[in-house]
């Protein structure tokens, strides 16, 4: 099977393999774990903060973010079709216990006009804005990712109201990659960020939440909380850390891949995907013309050997990762060809109106 339904299907390297065996077998939940730690501080390195806080989900991450930045009661904006909003089961208002507020934007960019007016203090009437939030890369946008002039901006407005922001930056080295830029200069944009060593990066499990040394401090609390903290996580951990160390370098790879499967899907049909919207390792194409549903055309390419995951009813999602070259992707394009044309209506008088 060519497995392109996300990059979290990828599989530790042998070089993780052996460092899990060998790692340190601490109670990260007790005393600390050595590795679990050594993980934490090159997560805090790799974004510029002070600390991180290792946690078993991007998930997670994000709700612990929540709990420690803002109080009950307060309003969360961010763009209205952001992984947290649309795909983390409302834990930002069953949990955290937060108003939300989606922002209109473009290509999973808050519209700036509409964060300055949105945002307010808290008066007798409203508990008032309690946290700014981005996702770069922005998944639902597909891959899309945020500038740093943007980010800047953001940034600005919140801390002219004194409001703190969090970066969901699950693939934030996909980002840094993509913008040819560190991961600092991104992370540069916000109080707290999260990210994932479980997708391209290769690992088993994990999430680090990076922030100040106080901020974590309070993070670690919520983490308990929320069954977050873990005992014997080294092994986890040391494929973390061997993740950030050897798998960053190659994302590009990934990048040039999806370009070459959005390249292939475009002649297909231009309708179904512009290449020129795929600046990172996620495709989307829309397969409305076909007449038919994403889930099926899902169920169908998986008879050809080939998994896809819908995005939503008319659209699927394609995701490239260190498991999936070239071959793989032509292999793909040819499958998805075969079914357009064969599901494709025929031309007809109203068609052609």
């Amino acid at each position: 099977m060519i497995d392109l339904r996300s990059d979290t299907v990828t599989r530790p390297t042998e070089a993780m393999l052996e460092s899990m065996r060998e790692a340190t077998f601490g109670d990260d939940s007790r005393d600390g774990d050595e590795t679990v730690s050594k993980l934490e501080a090159l997560a805090a390195e790799r974004t510029g903060k002070e600390a991180g806080a290792f946690m078993p989900s991007g998930t997670m991450t994000n709700l612990v973010a929540m709990l420690t930045h803002a109080n009950r009661g307060g309003e969360v904006l961010l763009e209205d079709g952001s992984h947290t909003l649309n795909a983390e089961l409302g834990g930002i208002a069953g949990v955290a216990g937060l108003f939300y507020r989606g922002l209109p934007g473009k290509r999973g960019a808050m519209d700036l006009d509409a964060l300055r007016e949105t945002l307010r203090p808290v008066t007798r009437h409203h508990m008032g804005t309690a946290l700014v939030w981005m996702e770069n890369t922005h998944n639902r946008a597909g891959g899309a990712v945020l500038p740093l002039a943007y980010m800047q901006s953001v940034y600005g407005l919140a801390r002219e109201h004194n409001v703190p922001v969090h970066l969901d930056g699950a693939r934030l080295f996909n980002a840094a990659a993509a913008l040819g830029v560190k991961s600092t200069n991104i992370a540069q944009h916000c109080d707290s960020v999260c990210f994932c060593v479980s997708k391209g990066l290769s690992a088993p499990v994990g999430s680090i939440l990076c922030g100040s040394g106080p901020f974590i401090e309070r993070a670690r609390a919520h983490r308990r909380m929320v069954g977050g903290n873990m005992r014997q996580a080294g092994p986890l951990a040391a494929a973390g850390i061997l993740a950030l160390e050897t798998m960053v370098d190659r994302l590009p790879e990934d990048h040039q891949t999806a370009k070459r499967l959005a390249e292939g899907l475009h002649r297909v049909d231009p309708s179904v995907c512009d290449p020129k919207d795929v600046e990172t390792n996620l495709v989307r194409a829309d397969v409305r013309k076909s007449g038919r549903r994403a889930a099926q055309w899902s169920a169908d390419l998986k008879a050809k050997g080939v998994l896809v995951a819908p995005a939503d009813s008319h659209t699927l999602r394609f995701v490239t990762h260190r498991h999936i070259g070239a071959p793989d992707v032509d292999t793909a394009v040819g499958a998805f060809a075969e079914l357009w044309k064969k599901e494709l209506p025929p031309m007809n008088a109203d068609t052609r109106r």
